[in-house]
């Protein structure tokens, strides 16, 4: 007797087991709530309050108009604010110590790089 022939005669059974039958909840709350680890715990009360309060590149309830500059490039970057980095923060990794600075490459590197690898073994 063939093993593979007493495997297929076999039914499949599921490895897993579910207790009881399908149902679903007949009463599910859908109203919005606070994301539980929001610093505030509560909800923005509109978007356009939200809007007052956000920032991303710059404050975003700057009221610009066409006569004052509003064009994409019409205010010079210092007048939206100082950019600098916080505590423990680098733009740069070149800013970082010694130790996190990227290594210059050695000539072998160099080598095997352009050879695909043929030079570390010729």
């Amino acid at each position: 007797m063939n093993a593979t022939k007493s495997l297929l005669s076999q039914a499949r059974q599921p490895m897993i087991r579910f207790l009881g039958k399908r149902t679903t909840p007949s009463k599910i709350d859908h109203t919005p709530h606070a994301h539980p680890a929001s610093p505030t715990n509560t909800l923005p009360e509109s978007f356009a309050s939200y809007r007052q309060k956000a920032q991303q590149h710059g404050p975003l309830n700057q009221t610009l108009s066409y006569s004052t500059g509003g064009r994409i490039g019409g205010q010079s970057g210092s007048s939206l604010g100082p950019v600098a980095a916080g505590k423990g923060e680098v733009f740069d990794r070149s800013e970082l110590p010694a130790r996190f600075q990227r290594l210059s490459w050695t000539q072998a590197e160099i080598e095997a790089v352009e050879s695909g690898g043929a030079s570390l073994f010729a």
